[in-house]
């Protein structure tokens, strides 16, 4: 598992080991440490904006065209950059030629081989920002800083870099671990309601796959933005993954179940052009995955996903039907020679993949259908 620190506050157990106290007793900074041959550390708390650091002293600071100016000087406050890159927002900026003019600020900066390239926004920018690093000179030092709850407790995390293709999402890209992840959970006050919402789909799906006591805590007033409990719940969420991608960074085995949800989602992502969210499209996908679960023979899970799914409150889906997501479903990375693996649950934090009859789909898709058209009656 990997090493858990909480800075602020004395606190022993399995994980975790206690630095000291401040005056209110409020912990200030948890530290989770991510393990594997390319070990690093992710901070969460508050204000580390102010205190961003890196060793280069060449720096390209990546963020998207919507980050509000605020979180943005600080940033450059703390880092100095010796250019700053500024991207399309989302999904728009995860493409081939969004990655080539990124390049080519680079390289017109004539940033050498020693230099950092730093993330700064939600998950898809966090996504090409790791990329760049990745291809820039055959691969320079990268420093992530999410703003989004999405990016805090999925994106930034795990070394998963890329951009997608018309035919589907994330099919280009390189693993490609981050030096260390600042987590100011501060920027969250930035964000619209239904942007954090969006993010909590990625809690949530921790709280299915490895720590069920995230799915009541999702659900309650401590977790949203300027909340004591935030902080906490957040670095609870970056652990589960950061157990995970320790023991499986190239997704071998085990990382793929971090996936749980994801192929509908991805699939109606890219359907609809990236015009379904990801973090929603990630709701809807997780109550297809326990419908098939129940049909599997696993436990009935499915009062989780619609619950989180009522608290999520995602907007309508367009007309969708099976026929037209399966082309992209069939190109989801799990899928292996033999064709498509979904990640599935016996019971809550018991994960498998498995290949699903088509027949099975089909009456899950069914009754996905009705269920989620219900939300919006």
């Amino acid at each position: 598992m990997p090493a858990t620190e909480r800075i602020g506050t004395e606190q022993t157990g399995t994980g975790r080991t206690g630095t000291g106290q401040t005056g209110t007793g409020r912990t200030d900074v948890v530290q989770i440490e991510v393990g594997g041959a390319q070990p690093y550390r992710v901070e969460v708390g508050r204000g580390l904006l102010d205190r961003l650091n890196v060793p280069q002293t060449q720096v390209a600071l990546i963020h998207a065209a919507d980050l509000p100016m605020e979180l943005v000087s600080r940033a450059q406050q703390s880092l100095r950059p010796a250019v700053t890159v500024v991207v399309p927002a989302r999904d728009d900026c995860k493409t081939l030629g969004e990655l080539e003019k990124v390049l080519c600020a680079l390289a017109g900066a004539n940033l050498s081989r020693e230099c950092a390239v730093v993330g700064l926004g939600g998950g898809a920018v966090t996504d090409l920002a790791g990329f760049v690093a990745a291809s820039y000179l055959r691969g320079v030092a990268y420093y992530s800083v999410p703003t989004t709850l999405l990016g805090m407790v999925d994106a930034a995390v795990g070394g998963k870099t890329g951009v997608n293709l018309p035919q589907g999402k994330n099919l280009v890209g390189a693993f490609w671990p981050p030096r260390h992840v600042w987590a100011d959970v501060d920027s969250l006050l930035t964000l619209p309601a239904a942007t954090f919402r969006e993010g909590a789909a990625e809690v949530y799906k921790h709280g299915l796959i490895s720590d069920p006591t995230l799915l009541e805590r999702v659900l309650s007033p401590e977790f949203a933005p300027g909340q004591s409990g935030l902080v906490q719940i957040i670095a609870d969420a970056v652990t589960v993954k950061a157990g995970v991608v320790t023991r499986d960074l190239t997704e071998q085995g085990e990382r793929a179940y971090l996936n749980f949800g994801h192929t509908l989602a991805h699939a109606t992502e890219a359907y609809t052009d990236h015009a379904v969210s990801h973090g929603e499209a990630v709701g809807y996908g997780m109550h297809y995955a326990a419908l098939l679960s129940r049909a599997l023979g696993g436990a009935d899970l499915s009062t989780h996903t619609l619950a989180f799914l009522k608290y999520q409150q995602p907007r309508a889906l367009p007309p969708l039907s099976f026929e037209a997501l399966w082309p992209y479903m069939a190109r989801d990375k799990k899928a292996d020679a033999q064709g498509v693996r979904f990640v599935l649950l016996r019971d809550l934090a018991k994960p498998y993949l498995a290949r699903v009859p088509e027949d099975v789909l089909r009456a899950a898709f069914g009754e996905w259908q009705v269920a989620v058209s219900g939300l919006h009656v």
